[in-house]
Order: structure tokens, then sequence, then C-alpha cells
């Protein structure tokens, strides 16, 4: 064994290298696996490295230096591979969490860009409508007080169609930035239900579509907010009616199982494509390249209807789903069913 400082850096040199390469093959091998057997082998790397020194330069000879080093390395091994798995297990959820966060923040960015895109285009028409309609009362075109009144109902309606995309904007942006705060309190949910029917039974009847209910004698109830869930339904009934053919029909029931409670939207339309339907409760998207906004009398056409139905449920503690029937297609509502006490 040699005795001078160069020969024991080469002895060192050569009996670690190896080891060192050998981990870098190991590593290169389970790069694409998990991130605790990656660093149990950086663990383990230096651990056998230094080993494999020690024997080199002691010539092979197993004194008792030699074997206090081997228990010290022992030792050292002991402690730091479980520690290296651990925090492995620990950077692994971390690397997953946040690979999760960044794909929810391109997908909500995606989306606000979409909805921008497509609300400034629904924006445009009513005001483009309204400016004209003014001109030509401002100009003279339109003189006879019919043709006034006319003209003059028009630009009220568009207004208000105007405001209520104006206030669905306002109630997005409270969702999606978590400052949404209702106040919750036992709530009948069968008389939220009598309550979206009696508000919407004449715009289905005007377009020429039975608006029924079906609800159990007992009691439904919920810890909810009235004005938020009848928003949640009146917005599932619009969505009904705009996409129901006349002559169809639309059916709101509402009951409860496995503890919980749930209100249903059935539509004898034409259905959901598949293809929208992972994306049906996104703000802005209709599932249509087509952006002429419906009828006013359903609501502001601003496309954010069923995100907005969505978000509600949530900050009710529930979910909304959808799926397709063999006719149509049924929007349901789930909810924390409370006890007949309110408790």
């Amino acid at each position: 064994m040699p005795t001078d400082t160069p020969g024991l850096i080469g002895y060192a040199l050569a009996s670690t290298l190896p080891v060192v390469a050998i981990g870098a093959l190991l590593l290169r091998y389970t790069r694409n696996r998990a991130v605790t057997t990656s660093m149990a082998v950086l663990v383990l790397i230096p651990t056998l490295a230094t080993l494999c020194g020690v024997v080199a330069v002691s010539d092979l000879m197993f004194g008792a230096e030699f074997e206090r080093t081997a228990v010290v390395l022992a030792v050292v091994t002991a402690v730091t591979v479980p520690a290296a798995i651990l925090l492995g297990r620990a950077q692994a959820r971390t690397m997953v969490w946040e690979r999760e966060m960044l794909e929810q923040e391109r997908a909500a960015e995606a989306s606000r860009r979409e909805l921008v895109a497509w609300v400034s285009h629904d924006l445009r028409t009513p005001l483009a409508g309204i400016r004209a309609m003014g001109e030509a009362l401002v100009d003279g075109v339109v003189s006879a007080p019919d043709e006034v009144a006319r003209y003059a109902e028009q630009i009220v309606r568009e207004t208000n169609r105007l405001s209520s995309m104006v206030d669905d904007l306002f109630e997005m942006s409270k969702i999606n930035a978590g400052a949404l705060r209702l106040r919750l309190e036992p709530v009948d949910l069968r008389e939220v239900v009598d309550e979206v029917l009696a508000a919407n039974r004449a715009t289905a009847e005007r377009a020429g579509i039975a608006l029924a209910a079906t609800q159990p004698e007992d009691k439904i109830l919920v810890a909810g907010s009235d004005r938020a869930l009848g928003r949640v339904l009146t917005n599932l009934v619009a969505n009904a009616i705009a996409h129901t053919p006349p002559g169809g029909r639309i059916d709101l029931s509402a009951g409860t199982d496995a503890g919980q409670a749930w209100a249903r939207v059935d539509d004898t339309g034409p259905g959901i494509a598949d293809a929208d339907l992972p994306r049906i409760f996104e703000a802005g998207y209709r599932g249509s390249s087509a952006r002429s906004p419906g009828a006013a009398e359903l609501g502001s056409s601003s496309g954010m209807g069923l995100a907005i139905a969505a978000g509600l449920a949530a900050a009710h503690g529930g979910e909304l789903s959808v799926r397709n029937r063999s006719r149509g297609a049924r929007f349901e509502v789930r909810l924390p069913l409370l006890a007949s006490d309110g408790r």
C-alpha cells in the first residue's frame, strides 16, 4: 500500500471511479422510475465509493481500523437510505402536485383567454345594435311613433341583456377568485324547485316546451342560499329551454339518496356531443362555433350559465354533473343532506 499522498489519491480514484460510473448508469436507468429509487441510489453512491476507497488503501487488510470504518459506514447507510426514501416520496408528491397545479393554471389561462374572446364578441353585438338604433333615433331616420316605441323597446331589451352579461362576468370572477361568500341556512330544496318552475314556465310555454316538476312529499333540507340555488336551477332550465326543440319537454325533479339531496333537469333535446361533455362547465364554452346569442328572455347568452351553476354548486359543498340519456340530457345537482332538525 502506498504511503505518499499521490499514491493514496491514485488508489482512491482507481477504486471509487468505477463505483461512481456504475451509480451514474443506475441513475440513468432509473430516471424515469420512482423518485425514491433515484434518491436511494444517490445516497448509496458516496457511501459505497467511500467503502471501496478504504478497502483499496488498506491493501485488503481488514484490521480494527477497517472494522470501525465499516461500522460507521453501515450506520450511515442505515440512517441515510430510509431518510432518502422518505424524502424521495415527499419530493415525488411535491412534484406531482406542482405538475397538476401547473396544468390547471395553463388550462385556466387558456379558458380565460377563450372567455375574453367570446365575451368580447358577445358584448360588441348588442352594443352595435344599440348604437345603430340610437343613431337612427337621433338622426330622425325613425320618426313614426310606433317605430320609435319599437326601437326604444329593443334598446331596453339589449341593455338588459348587456347588464345580465356584466352580472355573469362579475359572478364568474368571484367564483374563480374564491371570493364568493354565501350565507348558508336550512333550505327546502322543493321550494327552490317550485320557485324556478313558476319563474320559467311562461318562457317555456312561449318556446312551445312543456315544463313540469316531480317532488316527494317530505322536506329535502340542505344548507344553502335560496338565491344561489335558485340561480343554479334557473341556469340549468334556461340551458334546457335553449336546446330543446318546440314540442319537447323539460322535467324538474328532486329527491334524496345515500345521504345526499339531488335536483335534476331532464330535457328531450338532441343531447350533448361526447367531445363537448368534458368542457360543458367551462366558462364561455358553448360547444358550437356559432356565436349568435339566443333569445334575450333565456338569459344573458354569455356562455357562462353552466359554469356559474357549477361554481355555485361547489360553493355549497356539492357538485354538478351531466350525462346523456336515451333522449336528451340530464343535469344533476347533488348537495349534502341535512337532518330533519336542520343539523
